[in-house]
């Protein structure tokens, strides 16, 4: 019972009310409400109990379902750090799709991406029904799921993957795409300034860029490793510069953006000009891409459509469904940090 604005007591629509108004059983409303309708229930039934529901102001009652079906609806998401924006991104659409499911989302960093993550809660196992973790090592979250908490991985191995599925960007395509774009510009001479964190992600970032240019005569990929940081990488890209001898790379190819603007710090602290004296380029189209001068060619990343992916992934997982597991599209995006190698080099 609730209180009207006149003080008479008014009574919450129930599942009964909302069957009768749209022709149909208490059971088909329960398998509408509760989004298990697929197959059971016809698309036009469906739709018709839930406008029958919003003309009823009708909510059901997620407390007494949840303890029925033994169900928190809480999801964890693991993510290295949430100081980074593509993170806040997947976070983003992971907790959009998982609220349209009546699913809240817990965020949780563990630090560098390894393990183990510690258990934020009494016990996850009793708190959730399930985790997502992007961009982890596979022993970061051994110490939450234990051995039977649905778990989707985000931007890991599919190979070694300790979950029921895995989610991924299409990594391998978004190289090929940086690669071929400075090759076709003519560029030979390149240095990876590559992660030193130990990750699938970044594995696949040097396999693709090691294979490519190795198919183009005269090509040439030198790697140095920087921690992810703008002060490290400029660190990094000023020993590399000074050891290259006589001639420099013309394309510096960075695993993420962030590293590329320690790349911009070295040129401007050794009197040298981007893209004159050599191009560069991110990954992740981050703000940063576009906020330094020139602004950086990379690689944008779906970040909030990979977080609905995994919830989506996940939520299937929990329904007994197969989930989609089709790595989603990157988009290469130049800018003006790229152009020809110098003429010396032509």
């Amino acid at each position: 019972m609730t209180s009207g604005t006149d003080g008479a007591a008014t009574t919450r629509p129930t599942s009964r009310d909302v069957a009768r108004a749209a022709g149909v059983s208490q059971a088909a409303v329960s398998l509408v409400m509760g989004d298990k309708w697929r197959g059971r229930v016809a698309p036009a039934t469906a739709e018709r109990v839930r406008e029958a529901a919003r003309e009823l102001g009708y909510r059901p009652n997620l407390a007494a379902r949840n303890l029925r079906m033994g169900r928190t609806r809480t999801a964890l998401l693991v993510v290295p750090a949430l100081t980074n924006e593509f993170f806040a991104g997947v976070y983003t659409g992971a907790a959009r799709l998982a609220a349209e499911h009546g699913f809240g989302v817990v965020l949780y960093p563990s630090p560098d991406g390894i393990g183990p993550a510690r258990d934020p809660f009494p016990s996850a196992r009793a708190a959730l029904d399930g985790i997502l973790a992007s961009s982890m090592a596979a022993d970061a979250v051994t110490a939450l799921r234990g051995d039977d908490l649905p778990l989707v991985m985000l931007d890991s191995d599919p190979a070694g993957s300790p979950g029921a599925a895995t989610v991924n960007l299409d990594l391998t395509d978004g190289v090929r795409q940086i690669t071929d774009h400075l090759l076709a510009l003519g560029h030979r001479r390149f240095l990876h300034l590559a992660s030193a964190v130990p990750s699938w992600t970044f594995d696949v970032r040097a396999r693709e860029l090691a294979a490519r240019t190795a198919r183009v005569p005269g090509a040439t990929v030198r790697t140095v490793r920087s921690a992810l940081t703008v002060e490290d990488a400029m660190a990094a890209t000023e020993r590399a510069l000074h050891t290259s001898g006589p001639t420099l790379p013309t394309a510096l190819v960075c695993d993420d953006d962030k590293l590329a603007t320690g790349v911009y710090k070295a040129a401007r602290r050794m009197n040298l000009r981007i893209p004159e004296h050599f191009s560069v380029t991110g990954f992740d189209d981050l703000s940063l891409a576009s906020a330094v001068e020139p602004e950086l060619t990379t690689v944008r990343l779906p970040a909030e459509q990979f977080g609905e992916r995994g919830m989506a992934a996940l939520l299937a997982v929990l329904e007994g469904h197969a989930p989609d597991t089709t790595p989603l599209p990157v988009e290469l995006v130049v800018r003006g940090s790229t152009a020809p190698p110098p003429r010396t080099e032509a």
